[in-house]
């Protein structure tokens, strides 16, 4: 059910809550043969296709996922978009040249493993993309957010469930091929429970800004909070990067090692400003520095000096944080150096 809201729901229409979709619906496909299958041995072997078929898009949508929600993905790369189709055509192309009913052997014997190594393959990657969330739930002095209990939350049940299908695969444990249902019956009460208690949109992090109480809630707590402002400065001041009129929200939140929407989350609701904002405020008090101690500087080359792409994108940001325009600038600063 949650994964048909996610695929249907116009609010919801992002790249994080597309791979999360396929993720519950493959998963929900996969775990749903099992149990079948456990209860009927006797299943048609068209199911048992339609189940390893599924679990061969699991760990990829899962990595998707969180590389859509850690990143802040509005729409998704072409790259992705090649990688997947080749992943989707690759199983369908198996199952019509190599079909269970006819080749179970080959499916039990080297398909399947195939596929669990790739679910494997895939959820370590996944691990590392939570590398930051994993060092701070480690962490005394930081608090996690709702949305990254969540993702660590589906991470662990995920990687539950793999173990317990290869455990069964492996025949190391009897009995080990229900686990994986019911772990994930566990998992989908847990987020129920954790919709129940929050909000969907949370759980990716896109959400638009809020405000007034809603969007005090979303603010990240004092001590995080501070200790990224201080590490967010002194990065910019000491390697002066407002300088780069290509910078990124991601290349600077690489920078301090935390997440792009936890960069941009501090700066919308704990500061109050714009990703763009903030860094043309540090490039506007750059730029009045160079007007005031550096004649030789045209104000266009100034600008250009500072981090902007163009003379438009300059004077703009500086109207708006200056109230006023750069020769409007300079020539009162001369008046106010004769009188």
């Amino acid at each position: 059910m949650v994964s048909i809201y996610l695929f249907l729901s116009k609010k919801m229409k992002s790249p994080a809550a597309l791979f999360l979709a396929i993720f519950l619906l493959a998963i929900s496909i996969r775990v749903g043969k099992s149990a079948f299958l456990y209860f009927n041995p006797k299943l048609a072997k068209i199911y048992l296709q339609i189940g390893l078929s599924a679990c061969w898009l699991i760990g990829p949508s899962l990595f998707y996922f969180y590389k859509s929600a850690l990143g802040g993905v509005k729409t998704i790369p072409v790259s992705w978009k090649w990688i997947y189709g080749i992943l989707v055509g690759t199983i369908l192309l198996a199952g019509v040249i190599w079909p269970y009913s006819l080749y179970a052997f080959a499916w039990r014997t080297l398909i399947a493993p195939l596929i669990y190594l790739e679910w494997c393959i895939y959820l370590l990657a996944t691990g590392v993309l939570l590398k930051t969330v994993w060092r701070k739930a480690f962490s005394a002095d930081a608090q996690l957010q709702p949305a990254e209990k969540f993702w660590l939350l589906l991470f662990v049940s995920n990687c539950i469930i793999h173990l317990a299908y290869l455990l069964s695969y492996a025949a190391v444990i009897h009995g080990m091929y229900i686990v994986g249902a019911v772990s994930f019956s566990f998992f989908l009460y847990l987020t129920f429970f954790f919709l129940y208690n929050s909000n969907l949109q949370s759980i990716y992090l896109d959400a638009p800004i809020g405000t007034g109480e809603k969007s005090a809630k979303r603010k990240i707590p004092l001590p995080d909070a501070s200790n990224w402002i201080d590490k967010l400065e002194r990065v910019i001041h000491e390697e002066q990067l407002y300088k780069d009129p290509q910078l990124k929200l991601s290349d600077l939140a690489k920078k301090i090692q935390i997440s792009s929407h936890q960069l941009s989350q501090l700066l919308n609701d704990n500061l109050g400003k714009s990703f763009s904002t903030y860094i043309n405020e540090y490039r506007i008090r750059e730029a009045c520095q160079l007007i005031t101690t550096d004649d030789r500087l045209t104000l266009e080359a100034i600008g250009y000096e500072v981090g902007f792409n163009s003379k438009s994108t300059f004077y703009t940001a500086f109207k708006k944080i200056k109230d006023t325009t750069p020769a409007l600038y300079k020539e009162n600063l001369k008046i106010r150096n004769n009188i």
